[in-house]
């Protein structure tokens, strides 16, 4: 059986999306979850010039973690039109240091209204981690 490790999907939801996200450790569930919430959104990127940023977050628990992160990042698209694909993601409890690049915004299909706490829960299984993020659209 070819198991994948890492990944993401669209999982079918009434009124807004929802991403299924899954990953080895908790560096590669945000790396999927980003890479998952820019892909529903249709976002591609200029070529040049690349450019670089830092978030640090701090958070309670690792659900508040991953929210906080795709805001983060949804907050830089909307604000600044750039988006990142590339992340080195480092964890240190809930604590997060994220260096970024990318570049800007050349097409963007979808806009991304809020992520959101629905139903987010972050759960230990046998292929490492996985949550399921709500977002509103």
């Amino acid at each position: 059986m070819n198991r994948c490790e890492r990944g993401y999907r669209e999982v079918e939801h009434t009124a807004d999306w929802e991403l299924e996200v899954w990953g080895p450790d908790m560096a590669a569930l945000l790396k999927q979850a980003a890479e998952g919430m820019y892909r529903l959104m249709g976002i591609e990127l200029e070529s040049k010039p690349r450019q670089r940023r830092r978030v640090e977050i701090e958070a309670n628990d690792r659900e508040q973690l991953v929210v906080e992160f795709l805001v983060e990042l949804l907050y830089l698209a909307e604000s600044e039109r750039l988006a990142f694909d590339r992340l080195d993601v480092e964890l240190a409890g809930h604590r997060l240091i994220a260096g970024l690049e990318g570049a800007r915004i050349r097409v963007q299909a979808k806009e991304i209204k809020a992520v959101t706490y629905h139903r987010i829960a972050v759960r230990d299984t046998e292929r490492g981690l996985e949550t399921r993020v709500v977002f509103d659209v």
